[in-house]
């Protein structure tokens, strides 16, 4: 996979130091939704951020797959990320994973960055394309039903709810 795309409004690469307050900010605003409280405690650290940050790049030089930062072509402002990885399925058939800091929802930047991922995947002549998503996620189902994703079945595997495992076959 291309590890640089560009989009009419977007440009991803891969993660780099200058990335780890914007990854740290998405992040602690995940956490936040997740646990609906607002607590101060649940923002990780710096330094549990450049951790993640070189987990995924090594990730990133044994698969081939990445998790690529999000940023808006005009303003130059991180708002997410978007790419593929291991995750619940496999290095030939990976995951597509995204998420959007949420002064960026609505505007139809996760499908543009999830669109542009998608080809990239294609070029790489891989078969299939998984996602999984959990039930309560409906901005999520919307955009991969965009891109031609379907329901494939559900799981649970934690007390965190269903898991809809979606999936989307590639030419």
């Amino acid at each position: 996979m291309s590890f640089q795309l560009e989009t009419t409004r977007l440009m991803m690469r891969p993660w780099d130091e200058s990335d780890v307050d914007d990854y740290r900010a998405l992040v602690g605003e995940r956490d936040q939704r997740a646990l609906s409280v607002e607590r101060g405690d649940l923002m990780p650290t710096v330094e549990n951020i450049r951790a993640r940050i070189t987990t995924q790049l090594a990730a990133s030089g044994q698969t081939g797959l990445a998790l690529l930062p999000i940023f808006r072509r005009g303003e130059g402002d991180f708002i997410g990320y978007c790419g593929l990885i291991v995750g619940s399925a496999s290095v030939d058939e990976p995951e597509i994973a995204y998420e959007l800091l949420q002064r960026a929802h609505g505007c139809g930047y996760a499908t543009e960055a999830a669109r542009a991922v998608l080809e990239a995947t294609i070029a790489t002549g891989r078969t299939r394309l998984w996602s999984t998503v959990r039930a309560w996620n409906a901005p999520s189902f919307r955009v991969l039903e965009k891109l031609g994703f379907d329901r494939d079945h559900v799981s649970t595997q934690d007390d965190r709810g269903e898991m809809v495992w979606m999936t989307r076959a590639l030419p």
